[in-house]
């Protein structure tokens, strides 16, 4: 679904689905939105505006709260987020992920694997172990 501006609104797209199981409510919903280490509780009125596309003030404790409530990875609900407020997708285009290694690569809506030729190059090296270690070059402590 889009808003008024034509933009995704994948973080509306989480709550609307949610609250499609007959019954469900906002407050329903906001009652299961707490953030397990804060114990921050996420208001109806917030649920109500995220699910009509409308901006709030976005906090690492909004978002653990609105992942419990929907019973989704924290990693999931901050991507949808990150898509809908700031234009950033962050995903693994160049599908290098692993099970032992995740690849998150952000960028602008619309590129697509062959269009980040320079990333390919980037994770091939280390993959290869002929890239730097991911921490050199950064001054000393």
């Amino acid at each position: 679904m889009a808003d008024l501006d034509g933009d995704a609104t994948p973080f509306a797209d989480l709550v609307r689905e949610a609250l499609t199981p007959d019954g469900m409510t906002y407050r329903k919903l906001a009652e299961r939105m707490v953030d397990p280490e804060t114990g921050y509780v996420i208001s109806s009125s917030t649920v109500f505006k995220v699910a009509k596309g409308q901006a709030i003030r976005v906090e690492r404790k909004v978002i653990r709260a609105f992942a419990a409530g929907l019973d989704l990875p924290m990693r999931n609900v901050q991507l949808a987020a990150a898509a809908e407020y700031i234009g950033l997708v962050a995903d693994d285009p160049l599908r290098a992920s692993t099970q032992e290694a995740t690849v998150v690569v952000a960028h602008v809506p619309g590129l697509a694997a062959e269009d980040m030729p320079k990333v390919r190059e980037v994770l091939a090296q280390f993959a290869s172990g002929d890239g730097p270690a991911p921490d050199e070059g950064r001054s000393g402590s």
